[in-house]
C-alpha cells in the first residue's frame, strides 16, 4: 500500500537548468532554477520557482513563491557617498592585481538582506530593493520597483511600488495565516489540490480548518 501511495510523487529533488549560476545556495524540495538564473546566497523554500533570467542575491525565500522572468531580488547597491559609484571602488581586482575585494562594502551588502514569505508571487521585471520584507502571500506587480516592506497578502505595483489592495479580506488573510498550509506534509497537499481548485476561498477554510491531519 504504502508503494502505490509513493507512486502520486515526483521526486523532490531540485531541478537547475544547466545554464543557471547559483553560489553558496540552499535549495529546498521541488524548488525549479530556470535558463539562465543567477542566484548568490540565497535560501529557496519547498516548491518555489525561479523563471528565466531572474537573479537574486542575498535573500531568504519562503515555500511556494513563484518569481517571474527578468526579476531582480535585492538589487545591487553602488556607493555614492565614494568619489565613483563603479565598481572599481569595490571590486578592483577586476581591473588590478594586488588590490582585492572590499570586504567592509560586502558586508554593508549582506547586512541588508531581502526576505520573502511563502506564497509569494513577484510578478515579471520587477526589482526588490536590499533590506525589504515582503510578507505571506503578497503579489508584487510586473515591473514595480518595491522599495519598502510588503505586508502579508498586499497587492503591490508600480514604480516605486504602492499598495494597490488586498488579495484577501482581513478576517480571511488570518485565518491562511493561521492554517500555515505551506507547511502541508505532500500528502495532505496532494489531498487538498482539487479543493483549491474548486472550492470558494471560504469554502476551503471551512472543510480544512476542521480535517485532521
Amino acid at each position: 500500500m504504502d508503494t502505490q501511495a509513493d507512486l502520486r510523487f515526483k521526486d523532490d529533488e531540485p531541478r537547475i537548468h544547466p545554464t543557471s549560476e547559483l553560489k553558496g545556495c540552499r535549495l529546498g524540495r521541488h524548488v525549479i532554477v530556470g535558463e539562465r538564473v543567477v542566484l548568490r546566497e540565497v535560501v529557496v523554500g519547498d516548491y518555489s520557482y525561479f523563471e528565466r533570467h531572474a537573479e537574486a542575491i542575498y535573500t531568504t525565500i519562503g515555500k511556494f513563491c513563484s518569481i517571474a522572468a527578468n526579476t531582480r531580488i535585492n538589487a545591487l547597491e553602488h556607493p555614492m557617498e565614494r568619489l565613483t559609484t563603479h565598481k572599481l571602488s569595490y571590486r578592483p581586482n577586476e581591473y588590478f592585481r594586488y588590490l582585492g575585494v572590499d570586504n567592509d562594502f560586502r558586508e554593508r551588502r549582506r547586512a541588508r538582506p531581502v526576505t520573502i514569505g511563502h506564497d509569494v508571487w513577484v510578478g515579471h521585471g520587477a526589482v526588490i530593493m536590499p533590506g525589504v520584507t515582503v510578507g505571506n502571500g503578497a503579489v508584487i506587480g510586473a515591473n514595480s520597483v518595491v522599495t519598502r516592506d510588503v505586508a502579508p497578502f498586499e497587492v503591490f505595483a508600480g514604480v516605486p511600488a504602492r499598495k494597490l489592495r488586498m488579495r484577501f479580506a482581513p478576517e480571511i488573510a488570518a485565518r491562511i495565516e493561521a492554517l500555515a498550509w505551506w507547511d502541508w506534509p505532500r500528502d495532505r497537499l496532494f489531498e487538498a489540490v482539487p479543493d483549491m481548485q474548486s472550492l470558494p476561498i471560504e469554502a476551503f477554510l471551512d472543510r480544512w480548518e476542521t480535517r485532521e491531519g
